[in-house]
């Protein structure tokens, strides 16, 4: 049977004693308890305590991985990993001067940061300075750009190795300032520093820079007005394992906003003045702009192609701040081919122009560099439709209406703003229903007025030459324009005329004629009651369609009855013509005659721009023969009266003696001469 426990500790005692303590503390010092209460007690808590001290004391971090294994290696890893991470708020002017020192050295651009710092380390360092100034240089230079913020990606070897190497930049909510003017050379040392670097390779290159939520604000360089862009937001894209970097982005400018891609781009050979492909758009809410080819930094030389496309012309050209000669009176448009620009302007040798439904061909240029442009152009197309050009002109001038003359100003300011130098020729051009072959045609557009020459055109079988010239007037009010035209026109077939113009074809023939006018007013009703001139025209072998003379005279001025009758009367002439000289927009009708082989024709009267009326009467007289000495009769009398939309014919009695128009028409006929003397000189 073997031995109590308590009879064996008993025995126990030296060494063994000491060695079964050390095996078994616990076990003791609890038996001891329960025997010796609560002295054992007390002295068991001084012996854990003991033992405790010594484990605290063993807790290192290699026993803790030893102990826990992989998960405390985890966390440890996650706890240092966040705090790298995580920005920190300090307040570090070495940070500063490091990142300074770094842009100073590698791009000419010095930093000054007058708020807190912001450092991560992880994934990669970086660092945030507020309220940031980028001077040319060192801090006293000229300022780049003012306020916002600017974070700093840094490379971390370079880092370790005490280096600050800027991989990317990002500046948010700053004002950039570029050259206010052309003697402002605030940007031309960080440009050469950062051309010398790039063309060396000294420094490696950011990979990406952003400029997000600034304004940016420079001058025209076409003028030097200051100019200002909001909004602006933009993005360079520079791998480090390619030479090309794209640029894109947004920005406001003149209330409206637009979009910006630019593609291709190799900044080192752009920096060394050799030529770099690009590949551009430019979108706007009126149109866009897209062109491909191949250009210089140093005189901004570009050459390629391009397209420019607008809804309209007008819009378009108010958003860029510039204007061309005759643009109010377009509205879609677009232009494309190839192009040579430069910082002067821009030559197309091979153009196609769209306005509207006509397309045109040919060569251009376009001067810039003065506050006025200047546009010369050579086009040519098969089919030209001028009515979107002849609708503008209205629209412009407030001819559109029913209302008669408008009193709309007749300001050239908006038809003026550049210069334009325009040679147009067409197989066909079409103006409303009229459509006139072999144009050849001229617009030229001055500060001080419009040119418009005709030099042919064929009209139903005739030909056609003319020439409208507006400008300022000379000595009279400042808002007053002046207007002189002139023109000639042969062979025009009057009947198919007047049926393209709505009206019936009720006078057949070759006609001949020419016109010259001039006069001067602020708006079209003043210009007209001022109108000075002359018209003429002339028919040889030609006929009067659905009316019978010589049957209206038998009648004693009554017309015949019935449609029959209207279709089948005809009255041949030998010749016709009309004069009128024009007096303050007042026409006195000159020499009006019809002669024929059975009767002759007198017509006198008046015709009123101003009041679009006329008042004239007419005699009808028969003729009893060549041999007979007085070959005119007793004339037939009509009053031609009423406005021009509703003119009446009333007959008149016969042998009225006491009128001054019996005078005329009994007088002995004379040979009717060709055109006037005055109208002569306009003829081909």
């Amino acid at each position: 049977m073997p031995e109590p426990q308590d009879a064996v500790k008993t025995r126990l005692s030296g060494t063994a004693a000491k060695r079964h303590v050390a095996r078994n503390p616990v076990g003791i010092c609890v038996e001891r308890r329960l025997e010796t209460g609560s002295m054992a007690f007390r002295r068991s808590h001084r012996t854990v305590h003991a033992i405790v001290r010594p484990l605290r004391s063993a807790m290192t971090p290699r026993r803790i991985l030893k102990s826990f294994g992989p998960a405390a290696a985890i966390g440890l890893a996650l706890c240092a990993l966040a705090g790298g991470c995580v920005p920190w708020l300090l307040d570090l002017p070495s940070a500063a001067a490091f990142v300074d020192r770094g842009l100073r050295e590698a791009y000419g651009i010095g930093l000054t940061a007058r708020g807190r710092t912001e450092v991560s380390l992880l994934p990669l360092p970086r660092i945030g300075f507020s309220d940031v100034r980028l001077t040319a240089g060192g801090p006293d230079g000229a300022a780049l750009s003012e306020g916002g913020s600017l974070t700093v990606q840094l490379s971390l070897a370079a880092l370790l190795l005490g280096r600050a190497e800027v991989v990317s930049l990002s500046l948010d909510g700053a004002h950039v300032m570029l050259p206010e003017n052309d003697a402002d050379a605030r940007w031309a040392g960080p440009a050469k520093r950062i051309a010398e670097n790039l063309s060396g390779g000294d420094v490696p290159h950011p990979r990406r820079i952003i400029l997000s939520h600034s304004t940016m604000s420079g001058h025209d360089p076409r003028d030097g007005r200051p100019e200002r862009a909001s909004d602006v937001d933009l993005a360079l894209s520079w791998p480090l394992w390619s030479a090309e970097a794209s640029v894109s982005g947004s920005l406001t400018w003149n209330g409206a906003s637009a979009r910006i891609q630019l593609t291709s781009l190799r900044p080192v050979d752009l920096v060394a003045g050799r030529e770099t492909p690009f590949t551009v758009s430019l979108t706007w809410p009126a149109g866009s702009l897209s062109a491909d080819g191949n250009g210089r930094l140093q005189d901004m030389a570009l050459s390629g192609q391009g397209r420019l496309e607008t809804r309209s012309l007008p819009e378009t050209l108010a958003w860029i701040g510039g204007d061309v000669g005759l643009s109010p009176l377009l509205e879609a448009f677009s232009i494309e081919g190839s192009f040579e620009a430069s910082k002067d302007g821009v030559r197309m040798p091979a153009m196609r122009v769209a306005a509207g439904s006509t397309v045109l061909e040919g060569a251009g240029s376009a001067e810039m560099s003065g506050r006025r442009p200047s546009i010369r152009a050579t086009l040519d197309a098969p089919e030209i439709n001028l009515a979107p050009v002849l609708g503008g002109l209205l629209r412009v001038t407030g001819l559109d209406g029913d209302d008669g003359w408008s009193r709309h100003p007749l300001a050239l300011g908006p038809l003026t703003g550049g210069d334009l130098d325009l040679r147009l020729s067409g197989g066909s051009a079409r103006l409303g229903p009229l459509v006139f072959e072999n144009l050849a045609s001229s617009v030229i557009v001055r500060a001080d007025g419009i040119d418009v020459t005709l030099g042919r055109a064929n009209l139903h079988g005739g030909s056609m030459k003319g020439r409208l010239a507006l400008s300022k007037a000379e000595g009279g009010a400042s808002d007053e324009i002046e207007l002189k035209t002139q023109g000639v026109f042969d062979g025009l077939d009057l009947g198919s005329l007047l049926v393209d113009l709505g009206e019936s074809g009720w006078m057949l023939g070759a006609t001949q004629g020419s016109f010259a006018f001039d006069g001067r007013g602020r708006d079209a009703a003043s210009l007209v009651r001022r109108l000075t001139g002359r018209a003429a025209a002339a028919i040889d072998g030609g006929t009067i369609a659905g009316l019978d003379l010589s049957d209206v005279i038998h009648r004693g001025g009554a017309l015949a009855q019935g449609a029959l009758a209207r279709r089948n009367g005809r009255t041949a002439f030998d010749r016709a013509t009309a004069s009128v000289a024009f007096t303050d927009g007042v026409g006195e009708i000159e020499e009006g005659g019809l002669t024929s082989r059975v009767l002759a024709a007198r017509l006198i009267g008046r015709v009123s721009l101003p009041e679009r009326t006329i008042l004239a009467r007419a005699a009808l007289l028969p003729r009893k023969g060549t041999a007979d000495p007085d070959p005119l009769t007793v004339p037939t009398f009509f009053e031609i009266t009423g406005p021009w939309s509703a003119i009446a014919v009333h007959a008149g009695a016969q042998a009225e003696a006491a009128d001054p128009l019996a005078a005329l028409v009994r007088a002995a006929p004379s040979a009717v001469p060709g055109l006037p003397t005055q109208v002569r000189a306009y003829a081909p």
